[in-house]
């Protein structure tokens, strides 16, 4: 299930909020205006699963999200794990470029059919660890500092949503707030400790 867990952007180390209450995540995330909701999940995402497979399956969700947001552009990005150092290196470069703190003009929406991954959210001095999972759909507003980890050995299969051909462009704050906070991997054994 989804995990929220809420710091203060100066003490990575106190956990102000830590819920995997779907409504009290929503209540949470809605007050600094980001969208949090859940789809139906329709089946199992297999490596071999082609991108047009993934939205045929989530047809009428994508076509209505599309309709009441204007957004005109949909594909799907997936990482399975594979045995293998070219594997291991291609995850290795697509965490490290989205572990920095960074921001796009436009919002950047997300449905996650398959898998794990982290939004961190830099917002109102605190950070929001949104770990998501199989069936969210998160939508943060443009010009929102966040970063996104997809773990040391990324599984997932994420339906993005844009405005434009270029909206996924990150613009890189150089802040580097991002290497203070705990990781995916700790904040997902963090939970199972408890």
């Amino acid at each position: 299930m989804t995990l929220l867990q809420v710091m203060p952007d100066d003490a990575p180390g106190q956990v102000l909020l830590r819920t995997r209450e779907q409504a009290r995540i929503a209540e949470a995330l809605r007050a600094c205006s980001v969208s949090f909701s859940r789809w139906p999940l329709r089946g199992a995402i297999a490596p071999d699963t082609s991108q047009d497979e993934v939205l045929a399956r989530y047809r009428t969700e994508v076509a209505e999200l599309c309709a009441r947001d204007g957004l005109d552009l949909v594909d799907v990005a997936q990482l399975h794990p594979e045995d293998g150092p070219e594997w291991q290196e291609r995850a290795t470069t697509a965490r490290a470029t989205f572990l920095e703190e960074h921001r796009h003009a436009e919002d950047e929406v997300r449905f996650f059919a398959h898998g794990t991954g982290c939004f961190y959210l830099h917002l109102n001095e605190r950070v929001y660890a949104v770990v998501c999972e199989a069936g969210d759909l998160l939508s943060v507003p443009a010009g929102t500092p966040h970063w996104f980890d997809m773990g040391p050995r990324p599984e997932f299969a994420a339906i993005r949503f844009f405005e434009k051909k270029d909206g996924w462009v990150g613009d890189f704050t150089g802040d580097p707030i991002a290497q203070r906070f705990p990781r995916l991997d700790a904040l997902l054994a963090a939970d199972a400790a408890a």
